[in-house]
């Protein structure tokens, strides 16, 4: 294939870099996303009804009637892509993957276990037409699973991998087990993919050789988020207990947690021993400090309660400014809980958006690249694109005339 009409990004770390991106809904376009926001040209292949997050709103951008209004959830992990609408069903669909697949580096896939097989494209079909492709699947379960079909859900995998047993209140406070405020599980298989993707390349060129192969990559909602259990899991697996929900409270390190104070609620992180006795004195109970019930770490542990009461009478005796002003001047990690929108309103978070401006849908303010690479920058380039957006140039890519894309729109294939 050509080279892509998109501006020079000859710096971008992935430059020339071709993704095929035939997933949907979040784990594998924000892997895809991530790749482009890293100067990959990212090729989104939607099924004719488009990426199911396409519909996930309110809130929306665009307008129905006139076929823009798209969901805040699609935008949010879809920038940086080129959108071709493509029935894989239609014989004449699944040439044209081939030829995309045939030109591209990367596949990047969420099929149930079996669906792309049964498209016509298995591993042996994938390393014939393009013997260093790299292929990543993800699923919930995994290849290797009791059950590779069983279709995964975020919410559920945060369920069934013990996260939510951790997330949440205390039973004594009221509490039951939580999920995370986001689609956790789905954003670290992401991360995780992202991570072997490059790896496999980075493979690729130290084996060097034009004939050296690519090769598939599995990653699981189910295993992307037993890794993230970290301290969690290792803690059961030395204490042989399952660790049950603080709450705010942290299970290793004490006073890590959020206290109430006379107008609201803060969030103090003591993360070291040389911060303990500057806590105690920032808080005017410097008596603490010589305790031996709170010497180190492993003693607050231990008297965790008696700490805590001791602790939250007294925040609760001062506004949240008053105590934040005095814990930062005693170099005490801590700071408010903001809202979203107080968030990146913050000037801890200045340049962490970027506006996009799309010929439809108008402006578009996102997150930005949490990377910031010194000498190749990340780069935002395109906004997230429309259904089928980009079809005809994709197409007149692979050689395709006018009359053929008309023909391929009129028979659905497009």
């Amino acid at each position: 294939m050509p080279a892509h009409p998109e501006p020079p990004i000859a710096s971008a770390p992935l430059a020339g870099l071709r993704v095929i991106d035939c997933s949907t809904v979040l784990a594998g376009p924000y892997c895809t996303m991530l790749l482009g926001d890293l100067g990959a040209d990212v090729i989104k292949v939607e099924p004719p009804e488009g990426d199911a997050s396409r519909g996930w709103g309110p809130p929306w951008v665009g307008d129905a009637s006139d076929g823009t209004r798209t969901a805040a959830y699609f935008l949010a992990v879809n920038r940086n892509k080129r959108s071709i609408r493509l029935d894989l069903h239609q014989p004449a669909g699944a040439d044209l993957l081939r030829r995309l697949l045939a030109g591209g580096d990367v596949l990047v896939e969420n099929f149930r276990s079996r669906a792309l097989e049964r498209l016509g494209f298995d591993e042996a079909e994938l390393r014939a037409l393009n013997p260093r492709l790299v292929h990543l699947a993800i699923t919930g379960y995994g290849a290797k699973s009791p059950d590779p079909g069983r279709p995964g859900y975020d919410f559920v995998i945060q369920a069934e991998s013990g996260l939510m047993s951790i997330t949440g209140a205390a039973d004594e406070d009221g509490g039951q087990p939580t999920k995370v405020g986001v689609a956790i599980s789905d954003v670290v298989a992401g991360l995780q993919g992202a991570i072997a993707i490059l790896a496999a390349l980075i493979g690729l060129g130290h084996r060097g050789a034009e004939d050296a192969s690519g090769q598939r990559i599995d990653v699981s909602l189910l295993a992307s988020t037993l890794s993230v259990l970290v301290n969690q899991a290792q803690n059961a697996f030395v204490g042989g207990e399952a660790p049950g929900r603080l709450g705010n409270a942290h299970p290793n390190i004490v006073p890590y947690q959020t206290f109430e104070t006379a107008d609201g609620t803060i969030a103090v992180a003591v993360g070291s021993e040389r911060q303990w006795p500057r806590f105690c004195r920032a808080l005017g109970l410097p008596a603490l400090a010589d305790e031996p019930r709170f010497a180190s770490n492993g003693d607050r542990v231990a008297n965790r309660d008696e700490l805590i009461a001791t602790l939250a009478a007294r925040f609760a005796e001062r506004s949240s400014a008053d105590w934040l002003a005095a814990l930062a001047a005693a170099d005490i990690p801590s700071g408010p809980i903001n809202d979203v929108l107080e968030a990146f309103a913050s000037p801890w978070a200045a340049g962490r958006t970027v506006e996009l401006e799309h010929p439809r849908l108008g402006a578009i303010r996102q997150v930005a690249p949490p990377f910031e690479l010194a000498a190749t920058p990340a780069t935002v380039r395109l906004p997230p694109p429309l259904l089928g957006e980009q079809t005809d140039a994709i197409l007149g890519e692979l050689g395709l005339d006018g009359t053929t894309i008309e023909g391929l729109r009129a028979e659905g294939v497009i």
